[in-house]
């Protein structure tokens, strides 16, 4: 797949060649061959002058992720502006892609969806950097702890290493709900522990077959992720999607309040207040676990889904090619709400953390990814079992997806730098 910049390039000196050709037949004559000058000289400028209303063609300057800049820098405060040089490895160039979220090998042909890139309003986001990444956590232990998206996260940050290092695939279990790769020239260690609800959840059966309603333990957290929680250096948190679902919420006490329900005597409180109590009890068993290592928690915001003309299961497509703009994004609707939820969780556990000496960040993706309905697989997923339903909750690879990591990189190591 050629670049946009490889195409802008070959009109440069196509036309280029054509007054050439036209000069050289009209006898070099001194206005045709000062014509000539004058459009080499100029025609550059035309295809790559760096405007708001020209594309981006290089990557943004090096800078670093400790200076002032982005320590002052809110970096998910910005827009997508045009960028040619699109995506930094392709479906064919990574070989861990998992086959769903491999849009192009299932058909996707158009490719105008990479080439944008976040912009934060008042300084650069610096591209993801695979060789000062892999330098900084050598040694170390970093774990994904979330659902299918957060394993989306994973799977965009193992194709970005991939192309320094080729990792391991130490460990797969029995479900390939937790998995880990082995970067053995840095000693680094990548994770995914997958996890419903970050609780203790159970699915109510009905004669013997899943009803798809939940229990969730909001004082017991899930063992699924919690017991290697003591070997992590690095953890990032996400959750949300599994939450909209039926739901019955308990405590020490007993049934506490429901999510989809409609039960006598128990009130359903949504699905925010759900999400709150569930993200709520897993950072507090982080800055509570004396045995643990782990030198920053970051919290991932909601990821918003983009289903049009109906819910997943009635028809929902997203088959947009170019981002929404802001002016067509709900910013008072469920996904900022679960946002600002999250947000508040994040701040109570920071100020609980700082004093155990325990760092919390946030990548606040939400207002980027609301704008990013041309991103999701769609029906370009490959899902024999589910033909006919579109995926708009997860992520093409390559695609928006990837700057979650120039975000992860610049608030991780940022975080970091505040921990003695």
């Amino acid at each position: 797949m050629k670049s946009s910049s490889s195409s802008s390039s070959s009109s440069s000196s196509s036309y280029y060649y054509i007054l050439r050709e036209r000069c050289l037949n009209r006898g070099s004559s001194p206005f045709f061959m000062s014509f000539l000058l004058v459009t080499v000289i100029f025609v550059p400028f035309i295809f790559y002058s760096i405007n708001p209303l020209n594309p981006i063609s290089k990557p943004p300057p090096n800078i670093s992720f400790s200076g002032g800049i982005l320590k002052n820098c809110d970096l998910f405060k910005g827009h997508w502006v045009p960028d040619l040089h699109g995506s930094r490895y392709t479906n064919s160039s990574c070989t861990t892609i998992p086959d769903s979220k491999n849009c192009f090998r299932h058909g996707r042909s158009d490719t105008g969806f990479l080439n944008w890139r976040w912009k934060p309003e008042k300084c650069v986001l610096p591209r993801f950097d695979p060789n000062k990444f892999l330098e900084f956590v050598k040694g170390k232990k970093l774990g994904f702890i979330g659902d299918s998206v957060a394993r989306n996260h994973m799977e965009s940050l193992l194709c970005l290493l991939s192309k320094v290092e080729t990792p391991k695939d130490e460990y797969k279990d029995s479900e390939d709900r937790k998995r880990i790769w082995y970067f053995p020239n840095h000693d680094f260690t990548l994770i995914i522990l997958w996890t419903k609800f970050l609780v203790h959840g159970e699915e109510r059966m009905i004669n013997g077959s899943s009803s798809g309603i939940f229990d969730l333990f909001l004082d017991k957290i899930d063992e699924a992720w919690s017991k290697d929680l003591p070997v992590l250096d690095y953890v990032i948190i996400s959750d949300a999607h599994w939450f909209f679902r039926p739901i019955y919420l308990h405590d020490s006490t007993g049934v506490v309040g429901c999510v989809y329900c409609n039960t006598p005597n128990v009130t359903d409180y949504g699905v925010g207040f759900a999400l709150k109590l569930a993200l709520r009890s897993a950072l507090n068993h982080v800055n509570n676990c004396k045995m643990c290592k782990t030198r920053v928690t970051l919290v991932r915001t909601f990821s918003p889904a983009h289903f049009e003309d109906g819910a997943w299961n009635t028809g929902g497509r997203c088959n947009r090619t170019v981002p929404l703009s802001e002016s067509e994004i709900n910013s008072s609707g469920l996904e900022w709400e679960l946002r600002s939820l999250q947000m508040g969780e994040i701040e109570k556990a920071r100020t609980e953390g700082g004093k155990l000496g325990k760092r919390f960040g946030v990548l606040d993706v939400t207002k980027a990814m609301m704008m990013r309905a041309d991103g999701h697989p769609g029906e370009f997923w490959g899902n024999k079992w589910m033909k006919g339903y579109n995926d708009c909750v997860h992520w093409c690879m390559p695609g928006p997806i990837d700057v979650w990591n120039d975000f992860f990189m610049a608030i991780l190591i940022r975080e970091a730098s505040f921990v003695s």
